[in-house]
């Protein structure tokens, strides 16, 4: 059963579909490309952390912990996504009479055996914006209409969530994300990495790029690796059995 708000908001965006190849292939490309989305989000993390202000020490521990609890918001997204009933994607549903968009069939073959619910990325996109906008309410309020407009909305025209996943991830992402408010957890978090910041300024921000490049990149190359360690270890089981 699709409920009334997600039908109504998926039926008025899917009715521009197919009107205008550019216009599905420009919205399946901000959906995909690494650099609209991730790109930008860390872009922000970056500034975040070089910016002059008065409360630097502050602004730094809330990047450091803002980074780690996104991460551990993906394994909350992913472990709702497992837990609840398995939800279809909106191009799935027949009474849905979805209509994808010119060009984009290529986009949903990875998705067919994932829950849409919660949207993994409304999770950990509003998750990072949130701990922005802990340091500054205007660069915060553009990182979330970034996540919103450029990550989430795209992928609802494209029939990859509903409305109501997008709006439930990006409530857990700002829960997570503002746990970097509290001040004992922040600094806990952040104590080891300053202290390697204090003793080896080169090696911290080489970690400090790949870890905001998985970030952007959306972690596709460890899931990559993962799945291809994974695939060499069943192959060796078989070859042993």
């Amino acid at each position: 059963m699709v409920n009334p708000f997600d039908t109504s908001i998926l039926q008025f965006l899917n009715q521009f579909a197919q009107r205008s190849i550019s216009l599905d292939q420009t919205v399946a490309f901000i959906s995909e490309d690494t650099f609209v989305a991730g790109g930008i989000a860390t872009s922000f993390y970056w500034w975040a952390w070089f910016r002059d202000s008065k409360t630097k020490a502050r602004d730094r521990e809330i990047i450091l912990a803002g980074l780690a609890v996104s991460f551990a918001a993906l394994f909350v997204a992913r472990g709702l996504a497992l837990l609840l009933p398995f939800r279809e994607r909106p191009y799935v549903i027949p009474e849905l009479h979805f209509r994808p968009p010119l060009g984009t069939l290529g986009v949903y073959n990875y998705l067919i055996h994932w829950s849409s619910f919660p949207s993994d990325h409304a999770v950990l996109y509003f998750s990072l914006a949130t701990c922005i906008y802990l340091v500054s309410r205007k660069a915060g309020i553009l990182s979330y209409c970034h996540a919103f407009f450029i990550v989430c909305l795209p992928r609802i025209y494209l029939g990859d969530h509903y409305p109501t996943d997008v709006v439930a991830g990006a409530l857990i992402g700002i829960g997570i994300g503002s746990l970097c408010s509290i001040g004992k957890l922040r600094a806990l978090l952040s104590r080891l990495p300053l202290r390697f910041l204090d003793y080896s300024p080169a090696w911290f921000y080489a970690c400090f790029y790949l870890c905001t490049f998985l970030f952007a990149t959306n972690f596709n190359s460890v899931r990559k690796m993962g799945f291809h360690a994974w695939h060499l270890l069943r192959s060796a089981r078989h070859s042993l059995i």
